[in-house]
């Protein structure tokens, strides 16, 4: 009673207010009828409840409906039988393979699948959950020490999605009033980390450091912190970053620097370190390092090194972490093992890099276009539409040559292209049987392209219609890339 004594009479009024009983004897009211009158009832509409009425599946059904009017076999999801390296065996044919990411030829081996049996003995093939709550074992902390060491970072935490892990790191660590530079061409899991981290977006040129230059100097000062992002060696390309040029500008502009080494372990560099040898630079330069498991390492995750305050944010706050299971104690061990191996044989970088430049000098004394690329473990060879990267990747096929088309939206469509993986466990041999049939095929391919388009101008006006919906990225040029995207 003393507390009641201190309040006024009209706090005291107010209170007596809340408890007193209602003086209509109507019947409460519903959250229903509450609601009623904020809600306006419409009449069913089935095809807001059917993914096959989706814009996206029907822009898709008419793609496919293309694929078998020209009879293009759609050349994804193959079904391999076995294990891929130089060659492969798909649907009882045995294929020479471009198509796979085991730069160093160490997919299969024998020690790596001793790693993986030792591992599943002892712990086990799952990390049970999240690792935060879970617990974790010793050979993740050995993946992420060894990690570590080879950037000289202090720290490193790996993920199970090499995807997953640019997405989240990125929208952990930045966000309102922050900004983030891309690289025009940079992998679509660091477009979509930037644009879910709700910071600013600058998208600059393709490695072109004056262009970023002009930019920074436009916008830096405008924002909180900032971040420059580059692959190490570029995905569909196959041409390096100006590493030594991007740490300049973000020591000049204040920046923090993230580097994408997913294609650039074990390929690059006198020894296979990646970026920062083959540029010549302290890897501390960097405050990121991300890279995959999934190339050089044959396993499947992600990981960032750095510094430990860095590695311990993303521990506890980085929700791909935190919301996600641990990678498998078995993948960790093989991605070790992996990694060992790679600093112990370096033969096998430097026949990927031998079997790099020979790519690249016989396509192009072929006359063949390799665009951007720098002879590294990826060639593209552009042809200059979809449905000709289409044709091409099979015929190439029915010639016993897998080789995989990237076609629109992934690049621009003038640019599709098909992209050879290259390997320490390809023959130059080999390469060059790929190359000469490229040449050899590339007219019919030509050819076949321009009898469809023949036949979708004879057409009735209906399916023509039809048909020049599913053409309509080959009507698509390039546009230039938008230098400056804001989200709001």
């Amino acid at each position: 009673m003393a507390a009641f004594n201190k309040l006024t009479a009209s706090e005291l009024s107010a209170l007596a207010a809340r408890f007193a009983k209602p003086q209509s004897a109507s019947a409460p009211q519903t959250v229903a009828d509450s609601a009623a009158p904020m809600v306006q009832r419409t009449q069913p509409r089935p095809e807001l409840t059917s993914f096959a009425q989706l814009p996206a599946y029907k822009q898709l059904q008419v793609q496919l409906k293309v694929a078998a009017t020209t009879g293009i076999a759609v050349p994804y999801f193959m079904l391999h039988q076995g294990l891929a390296k130089e060659y492969t065996e798909v649907a009882g044919r045995r294929l020479l393979n471009f198509s796979t990411y085991d730069y160093l030829g160490l997919n299969g081996d024998e020690r790596l699948n001793a790693a993986a049996a030792a591992a599943a003995q002892r712990y086990g093939t799952s990390a049970s959950a999240s690792r935060l709550v879970a617990g974790e074992r010793p050979i993740h902390r050995e993946l992420e020490a060894a990690l570590a060491a080879h950037y000289g970072a202090e720290d490193c935490v790996v993920m199970v999605s090499g995807f997953a892990c640019n997405v989240t790191t990125i929208a952990s660590l930045f966000g309102s009033g922050d900004v983030i530079y891309t690289d025009k061409l940079c992998h679509n899991s660091i477009m979509t980390g930037a644009q879910d981290s709700r910071a600013v977006r600058v998208i600059y040129p393709h490695n072109d450091m004056a262009a970023l230059r002009e930019l920074l100097v436009k916008t830096r000062a405008l924002h909180q912190r900032a971040l420059i992002v580059t692959e190490g060696v570029f995905s569909m390309d196959g041409n390096i970053a100006k590493l030594k040029e991007l740490v300049a500008l973000k020591r000049e502009f204040n920046c923090f620097l993230m580097v994408d080494e997913a294609h650039a372990l074990g390929c690059i560099g006198a020894s296979g370190k990646g970026s920062f040898e083959q540029a010549g630079i302290d890897p501390s330069a960097v405050d990121i390092w991300m890279g995959t498991l999934s190339k050089t390492l044959c396993t499947c995750g992600g990981y960032i090194a750095g510094c430990r305050a860095l590695i311990e944010l993303l521990k506890y706050k980085a929700s791909g972490f935190v919301y996600s299971v641990g990678i498998s104690p078995v993948l960790a061990a093989v991605a070790l093992e992996a990694l060992t191996l790679s600093r112990q044989e370096l033969w096998r970088t430097q026949k990927l890099q031998e079997n790099g430049a020979f790519a690249l000098r016989r396509a192009r004394e072929l006359g063949l276009n390799t665009g951007l690329a720098e002879g590294t473990a990826i060639l593209p060879i552009i042809v200059g539409s979809s449905m000709k990267a289409a044709f091409l990747a099979n015929l190439l096929l029915d010639h016993g040559i897998c080789a995989l088309p990237i076609i629109y939206p992934v690049v621009a469509e003038n640019a599709a292209r098909l992209r050879l993986f290259l390997s320490a466990s390809h023959h130059q041999a080999s390469i060059e049987t790929a190359l000469q049939s490229i040449c050899k095929l590339l007219p019919e391919a030509t050819a076949r392209e321009a009898q469809f388009v023949h036949k979708v101008r004879g057409t009735d006006a209906d399916e023509s219609a039809d048909l020049a919906v599913s053409m309509d990225a080959a009507a698509v040029q390039a546009q230039p890339a938008a230098q400056l995207k804001e989200d709001a």
